[in-house]
């Protein structure tokens, strides 16, 4: 007697899985590709640049419009009365240290121990970046041109215009390009992650106190934040880039991040 039952197939749906899975691979295998050959930190820089830019963007077209001025009011009159002799001191301690004079000796001291050290093009990178920082916040200020808080009384001395805050775009650049500078040359994980909270709790305690002394509202806090790490993104990803060029030596030998540093 002949078996006249069909020959078992793969099961229903089992081609088309194994081809999207086929296909998943393949796509995660070129994305890792080009990552290696790109970069994850260049790619991560210019990300950071782009988000920052747009996040940046979106915040001036609001305070142009003034969709933003119920809510900054709000908030200001509300820390006004949160104010003590004791916070308020510590606020004036911290909202020092975002100044332009302190960034820039911040900036010249890293600088100089990476340039000691030979780490010629980050020492370089902290120089454009903090300078050229400096540079676009004044330009911004004196094209947006907003007017101080009138709302509260101010904790604090405070010149120019409101808009972006220099103090947290400062903070933004000059603190998070050394932490991340300083990340760079660190070995264990834990201590990048120290870092990098360090650098993020200096930016926010920064913020904070502007607003806490009245001089900022929260719209310039976050445009002056947004702005930083933008320009900051941007500044790492040139750097990142320059050493992806400089890693190959004169007989095309791949030298590690710390060596194309230190490449003269």
């Amino acid at each position: 007697m002949v078996d006249s039952t069909p020959p078992k197939g793969p099961p229903e749906g089992g081609a088309e899985i194994e081809v999207v899975t086929s296909a998943f691979q393949i796509i995660r295998s070129r994305v890792t590709t080009l990552l290696g050959a790109v970069g994850i930190f260049l790619v991560a820089g210019f990300g950071l640049a782009l988000i920052g830019t747009l996040g940046f963007a979106e915040l001036a077209e609001h305070v142009s419009a003034g969709a933003t001025q119920a809510f900054d009011e709000r908030v200001l009159i509300w820390l006004s009365g949160q104010r003590n002799p004791l916070t308020d001191s510590a606020m004036l301690e911290l909202t020092a240290l975002g100044t332009a004079s302190v960034v820039l000796m911040v900036s010249g001291v890293a600088s100089l121990f990476l340039a000691l050290n030979k780490h010629k093009y980050s020492a370089l990178l902290l120089v454009v970046a903090t300078l050229g920082g400096l540079a676009l916040n004044m330009v911004l200020k004196i094209g947006f041109h907003r007017p101080r808080p009138e709302v509260v009384v101010w904790g604090a001395k405070a010149f120019s215009s409101s808009f972006p805050s220099g103090h947290a775009m400062s903070a933004a650049i000059v603190y998070s390009t050394v932490a991340y500078l300083a990340a760079r040359l660190q070995k264990q994980l834990w201590s990048k992650v120290l870092t990098m909270l360090a650098a993020l709790a200096m930016i926010v305690l920064i913020c904070l106190s502007r607003l806490y002394l009245g001089v900022h509202y929260p719209s310039d806090v976050a445009a002056g934040v947004t702005i930083g790490l933008a320009w900051a993104g941007f500044c790492m990803a040139t750097l990142e880039g320059i050493q992806r060029f400089a890693r190959r030596g004169d007989h095309g030998v791949e030298r590690t991040a710390t060596e194309a540093d230190k490449k003269v």
